[in-house]
């Protein structure tokens, strides 16, 4: 998720059908790049938790070490903490934070990582800048974020284009960048990050129960979500426009030959 109200907001806001995406999320299916090079001992920081699936995921990989999760928004890390509750997970901690301003000391983990994060910044290279202060010297800093433009759907169901240029102009205007999993190497460059291995991965959803459940929270957030608000505050577009727009998806979620894939890129960063 994102730094504190003070710099700017989540474009999505934490709708259920917001998060109900964000509890999917696993270190297996979104930070599978980084779990080869955890270390049972490793000091992990988790920058935008969210409600911790993939927090606490990376904290069973570390069991002799320590994980932080920091998020902006305290009802969110609410839920984080019963995840680890409720899967009996004692070396993980939850607190509020801001990715510009981190309270910890320089070189204070191994791991720093961040999972959609960045495009949602307006600064990211800065962001990037204070997750490499707080790795220590030798340390990893791990980012992965999608790329809206490089999204990809198939029937062609009208509206669904529209679908996109309407996000990419509300993520824009809230200062993000939708298209980010390409230009993560060149903020990472511009972090002063000099060894990085960067990759692509994707999600890709094709069975019945994964198109029902996709089509079902986009169209969710295209009539009751913080992007609603946002398109229409904005006039980008009304509430005529935007249940179109909700039913395109619903209308692609019915085809039994439906696909829908989200590109990813992701970095591993050597400080």
């Amino acid at each position: 998720m994102l730094p504190g109200p003070s710099e700017q907001s989540y474009i999505h806001g934490y709708h259920d059908s917001v998060l109900r995406s964000h509890r999917r999320r696993t270190a297996q299916n979104s930070a599978a790049h980084l779990l080869a090079h955890l270390d049972p001992t490793s000091r992990l920081l988790d920058v935008g938790c969210g409600p911790g699936t993939i927090t606490v995921d990376l904290a069973a990989r570390c069991p002799a070490g320590e994980v932080v999760g920091v998020d902006a928004a305290a009802e969110v890390l609410e839920e984080a903490v019963a995840e680890a509750r409720s899967r009996e997970c004692d070396n993980v901690t939850f607190e509020v934070g801001d990715v510009y301003h981190l309270r910890f000391a320089d070189g204070a983990f191994d791991v720093v990582h961040a999972h959609q994060v960045l495009q949602h910044l307006s600064d990211p290279v800065a962001a990037l800048v204070e997750m490499r202060r707080v790795c220590r010297p030798g340390g990893l800093v791990a980012v992965r974020d999608a790329d809206y433009g490089a999204m990809f759907w198939f029937p062609d169901v009208p509206g669904m284009e529209e679908w996109r240029t309407l996000y990419r102009r509300v993520a824009r205007a809230a200062g993000g960048e939708p298209d980010a999993g390409r230009r993560l190497l060149s903020w990472a460059r511009a972090a002063g990050f000099a060894e990085v291995a960067a990759s692509a991965s994707a999600w890709c959803f094709a069975t019945l129960e994964e198109r029902n459940w996709w089509a079902g929270l986009w169209a969710e957030r295209l009539t009751s979500s913080r992007l609603a608000e946002q398109a229409i505050g904005l006039e980008i577009a009304d509430t005529i426009a935007l249940e179109g727009l909700a039913d395109a998806w619903r209308a692609w979620g019915a085809y039994d030959d439906a696909c829908f894939v989200v590109p990813h890129g992701e970095l591993i960063c050597t400080n």
